[in-house]
């Protein structure tokens, strides 16, 4: 029987985009599991500090890093700085993504660059630069979310299914190439939840046409959960996997 009590103690976990949101959930759960973790945003260091101090404050380990996860030189800063704070890596969660709203003929350069350059080319950044850490504590796992969008398909957000689907094969491709390794890697698909998003992206939190059929929207904890169980030891033969949480609204077969 595996002990779901912290679990993850001795455990160190990087979470980009962990200011807010899913990210920030999903760091403090696994915090809350054990994990000492590193709290990821591009350029925000106080909603950062708010997250550190949260963890710290019921007796967590944590520390705060700014990167833009495009650059390699600052992911590699960033993970020799969680190596030497808290002596190794054991998880990745890619949840850092640039949202769009925008019509296809409308996306020009700038735009399919922020997207597919944040989402795509930064959770490969990432997993590269990472998994060598992670290797080197005996194995681990690498979570990436995925998005539903890239499932289902929807309006105006041809750059970002790319990004998602791209994603999709890249986690899979790792699944494969370091399952020897010990290392774990699934994907984690959101569906409909409600979060703060900015202001060019879709407000799914509100359209009328959308029916979930647990009757209501999905919540930042919900995502944070099947993570922590998935990272954990419950889920040690889980590899190459795609998860959906959505409430029953898209089933795949």
């Amino acid at each position: 029987m595996v002990d779901l009590v912290n679990e993850l103690d001795g455990k160190v976990a990087l979470v980009t985009g962990s200011a807010r949101n899913i990210g920030r959930a999903t760091a403090t759960e696994l915090a809350r599991a054990g994990a000492a973790v590193v709290i990821h945003a591009r350029e925000s260091q106080d909603p950062c500090d708010e997250v550190v101090a949260e963890i710290e404050g019921f007796g967590g380990k944590a520390m705060s890093c700014l990167a833009d996860i495009r650059d390699e030189d600052a992911i590699k800063a960033m993970v020799n700085n969680a190596v030497d704070k808290f002596g190794g890596l054991d998880i990745l969660v890619n949840n850092a993504a640039m949202r769009a709203n925008q019509k296809f003929t409308e996306i020009d350069d700038e735009s399919w660059d922020r997207v597919v350059e944040t989402g795509l080319r930064g959770c490969f950044n990432m997993s590269r630069h990472c998994i060598p850490e992670i290797i080197k504590r005996g194995g681990g796992a690498v979570i990436s979310l995925g998005g539903m969008a890239a499932h289902q398909g929807s309006a105006r957000r041809a750059h970002v299914m790319a990004t998602k689907a791209g994603i999709a094969g890249l986690t899979r491709g790792i699944a494969l190439d370091h399952g020897p390794d010990n290392i774990r890697a699934n994907i984690v698909v959101v569906g409909v939840f409600d979060t703060a998003r900015n202001a060019n992206a879709p407000v799914t939190s509100h359209r009328d046409d959308l029916v979930v059929p647990m009757a209501r929207l999905g919540v930042p904890q919900d995502i944070a959960d099947l993570i922590r169980f998935l990272v954990g030891p419950g889920a040690t033969y889980i590899s190459g996997q795609t998860i959906h949480v959505n409430g029953g609204i898209y089933n795949p077969h």
